[in-house]
């Protein structure tokens, strides 16, 4: 398998370094449109043996993309960029006859008469309508599998399989105990995707309704994280397990709740109300054109950057309530990462190091043949027990409580 990486953020780059330990691929491109964060990535791997190489590719360029997929005769291509450049890449792919993965999907758009009401464009919505495109190419784009989504959805999948006979209600959760050394504000994840999905209409499941949306950091409760982490309070932000989950997995409800806190909620809210969390250009007295919503991330420190600064854990995890052989019964599956294990084991901090691993844990198993398919399908879509074994056998063991 060869394997074009595009992307050498902090996720892209501790792929390198979860790759870089699996034998079960040929070559690693890695990626970027910054040259010298391809070529850091590949220089910072001692047991690369050869497997990766660097490359500069701009991301938004489909047709470059799918050029360079063709002549250098890649099988699949891994997204490790931001949500903007989905769609190119994942385009490029099938241009190119290449097998696709991304963590995040093609963006959304609200309801332009009734955004907390009902749904307008969805998340993966744009990725979706060419299925059967990829059907066709005998081509197999696996969407959101990262960690949320992504492991999130395979605990979903195996809770429905091995753990109930009927599920009432799916609820991903995610929370955290992290801090940061010497910020006030530091966000542990790219601000960008974060704004994003946290200032969107969050999207709900509901059997009888189908998706409808919410306003923004609703339905608040308090979530008890396992191992160490303890209370936090979670609300409903927008998150593709919602728009997934439900094609796959038979469930009452479904929804997706992250634990950000008051003073990040307050601070969001701040951004959209000066018009900060924007992504079209506004014109600077001079001339220049710029995007408020680079300007905040260019002004925050680079997430991938902060790790020797953290401290905790940071825990994603699918909540499922159901039934079972006639009793009432709940569990939350999960996968917990320790910011000092993940910056000692592999120098990489814990919430872009929990990310990266799913994806490479999936490349395996497509590589091996244990997940097979064509067309635009998320993880839920297969089986999950080789997963969750591989996930462990990567010495990133999964918990369930209840």
């Amino acid at each position: 398998m060869r394997i074009l990486l595009v992307g050498a953020g902090g996720v892209g780059t501790a792929i390198t370094r979860i790759a870089a330990r699996r034998s079960f691929f040929d070559h690693m491109i890695v990626a970027d449109y910054d040259p010298a964060r391809a070529e850091a990535a590949v220089a910072a791997l001692d047991n690369g043996e050869g497997r990766f190489s660097p490359a500069r590719i701009d991301a938004s360029d489909r047709a470059a993309v799918a050029a360079y997929l063709a002549e250098q005769r890649c099988d699949v291509l891994l997204n490790a960029t931001d949500p903007r450049f989905v769609m190119p890449l994942f385009e490029a792919a099938l241009e190119a006859g290449a097998h696709y993965l991304d963590m995040a999907m093609s963006l959304s758009a609200p309801h332009p008469a009734r955004p907390y009401e009902e749904c307008g464009t969805k998340l993966g919505d744009a990725q979706f309508a060419r299925a059967a495109e990829w059907e066709e190419s005998g081509r197999l784009a696996l969407v959101g599998v990262g960690v949320e989504p992504g492991l999130s959805d395979v605990f979903a999948r195996y809770a429905a399989e091995e753990l109930f006979d009927e599920i009432e209600e799916i609820g991903v959760r995610d929370g955290a105990n992290l801090t940061v050394d010497g910020y006030d504000f530091a966000p542990s994840f790219s601000i960008w995707t974060t704004i994003e999905e946290c200032l969107n209409p969050p999207v709900v499941w509901e059997k009888d309704r189908g998706w409808f949306t919410t306003e923004p950091f609703s339905e608040p409760e308090v979530f008890d994280f396992p191992e160490g982490i303890g209370p936090v309070e979670c609300v409903n932000v927008e998150h593709e397990e919602v728009l997934l989950i439900p094609r796959w997995v038979e469930a009452g409800r479904v929804t997706f709740k992250y634990g950000l806190g008051n003073e990040f909620i307050e601070t969001l809210k701040t951004l959209h109300k000066l018009g900060l969390d924007r992504t079209d250009t506004v014109r600077l007295p001079g001339g220049a054109e710029v995007s408020p919503r680079d300007v905040v991330a260019a002004c925050l420190p680079d997430p991938a950057t902060l790790g020797d600064r953290m401290h905790g854990k940071t825990c994603a995890g699918t909540w499922v309530k159901g039934v079972k052989d006639g009793e009432p019964r709940e569990v939350y599956l999960y996968h917990v990462v320790d910011n000092q294990w993940s910056m000692s084991e592999y120098g990489s901090q814990a919430v872009v190091w929990q990310t990266a691993i799913n994806p490479v844990v999936a490349l395996e198993l497509v590589a091996s043949g244990v997940w097979s398919g064509s067309g635009v399908l998320g993880p839920e879509a297969f089986a999950p027990r080789p997963f969750l074994d591989l996930l462990t056998a990567y010495g990133s063991p999964w918990g369930m409580r209840g």
